[in-house]
């Protein structure tokens, strides 16, 4: 199905947000008038979006039980938050029953340059980035006549704000959730599966079914793509498997044949695109043993983009990383604070303290995913260097229950912040000369704050104003 198959047909938007925004821009830029769903009421809209719905001229339907409404299209582009499922469900009686596609899925299937897709359940964005500006830096320094565009959950680009515009040798290099790649039926060029345990059990009803939803990054791979895996989780291992393209690998626990590992203080990379090389970690500005395997592959990735070693070097040795995502913030006093509100699940946080042998307060919690934190709190106690938790949110409980399970931890547990300001009054208490402060919750972040983003900014704006 192309563009202009869609003048002819009822289309829909399904969710309003970001994404859902972006479809409709480039549907109507190509004369078709969707029909726009989103399950938040009209009332709890602000005035500006408002106005901005009404002059884009088409017809909406925004209420709680907008799915009873959607019937008698042919075609619905679905955001990634509305699941697959509750369209199936919605539609099952009907006789005739909608093409359902997405941004992503459409650009996959029309997209005319190669694409490298990064997918995991954490270092995503880093990688991402990592990648193109290592892409970036080839078309300078290697005289190569290409752009790379930044894409999908990260950038600032939108993939329908490119889609029109890619040439055949561009790159596009696309940061993928579950939610994405659920229906994908075309793989990425070059497909990055990072380290991949289990989230959105809020969305997917088990790991298994997350694992499922992901694989769609290698699955569809012929001879002539190359899949780039994280050996090191067996959940990557299993999405890698999947499809015929050309594996590599990479690992913080051993050698590989083809691909990236770390040894004794060096990257190595063997064996990928007819590249052998390594240089010490010890140059590298991202801080954090996790971090080792974002660089690795975006390493990889990079080599099989044909990016040459002295490039790759020079990149990786200069990138500070994003952020939100184990951000230093400043010092103040000798304390030195570092942001990682990024860190949504307790694996992320278990990477962040891991990073530091300074004596620590962490801060944990927040809202609830359903996630276990037995795990963490297993490193909580029997790392030596922690000296307090302070513990918030509708988890705060939880990640108590779990550390007092373990029953070995000697720092101060602290709990009964409700904002920002109040966390900042337990870190003055507590905070000396020497000591790091972490913000990396291992939780979602709605209730105290916006989003993740809102959480990362208010501690930045109160650790510029400690003393």
């Amino acid at each position: 199905m192309e563009i202009n198959d869609l003048k002819c047909k009822m289309v829909a938007v399904l969710g309003f947000g970001q994404e859902g925004k972006a479809v409709t821009t480039y549907l109507l830029k190509h004369g078709i008038k969707p029909v726009l769903f989103d399950a938040r009421p009209w009332d709890e809209w602000e005035e500006k979006d408002k106005q901005y719905i009404r002059d884009l001229g088409v017809n909406f339907i925004f209420h709680p039980d907008w799915l009873k409404e959607f019937k008698g299209f042919d075609v619905a582009f679905r955001s990634p938050g509305i699941r697959l499922v509750d369209i199936n469900e919605a539609t099952k009686k009907l006789r005739v029953k909608p093409t359902v596609t997405s941004q992503t899925k459409w650009f996959f299937e029309h997209c005319s340059c190669r694409i490298i897709g990064v997918t995991g359940t954490k270092g995503k964005g880093t990688t991402a980035t990592l990648i193109s500006e290592i892409l970036k830096s080839k078309s300078q320094t290697q005289n190569s006549k290409f752009h790379t565009y930044l894409t999908g959950n990260i950038g600032n680009i939108q993939p329908f704000e490119i889609l029109d515009d890619l040439k055949q040798d561009d790159w596009v290099v696309y940061e993928l959730s579950s939610f994405q790649l659920q229906d994908l039926e075309r793989s990425p060029h070059i497909g990055v599966v990072l380290m991949t345990t289990s989230e959105h059990l809020d969305y997917h009803s088990d790991t298994e079914e997350y694992l499922q939803a992901k694989m769609p990054i290698v699955k569809f791979q012929s001879s002539e793509d190359f899949a780039v895996i994280n050996a090191d989780y067996p959940g990557s291992m299993e999405i890698g498997q999947q499809g015929s393209g050309e594996k590599y690998y990479l690992s913080r626990k051993g050698e590989v044949e083809k691909g990236c590992y770390v040894k004794d203080g060096q990257l190595i990379v063997k064996n990928v695109a007819n590249k052998n090389f390594q240089f010490p970690i010890s140059n590298f500005k991202l801080r954090g043993e996790h971090n080792l395997e974002n660089i690795s592959a975006a390493v990889i990735a990079g080599a099989l983009a044909e990016a040459d070693k002295g490039t790759i070097i020079k990149v990786v040795s200069d990138f500070k990383g994003l952020e939100h995502r184990l951000e230093f913030v400043a010092e103040k006093n000798g304390i030195k604070f570092y942001n990682d509100s990024f860190s949504t699940t307790p694996e992320t946080a278990i990477a962040a303290i891991r990073s530091f042998t300074e004596p620590l307060i962490v801060i944990l919690g927040g809202s609830s995913k359903n996630a276990d934190f037995s795990e963490l709190a297993k490193e909580v106690a029997t790392a030596e260097n922690i000296k307090a938790l302070i513990l918030v949110g509708q988890e705060a409980s939880k990640i108590k229950e779990a550390v007092g399970k373990v029953g070995k931890f000697k720092g101060h547990l602290l709990e009964g912040a409700r904002s920002m300001e109040e966390i900042f009054k337990q870190i003055k208490k507590y905070a000396r000369s020497g000591d790091v402060v972490l913000l990396s919750p291992a939780c979602a972040s709605f209730g105290m704050f916006k989003n993740y983003k809102d959480r990362g900014e208010q501690f930045k704006i109160f650790v510029g104003n400690f003393e």
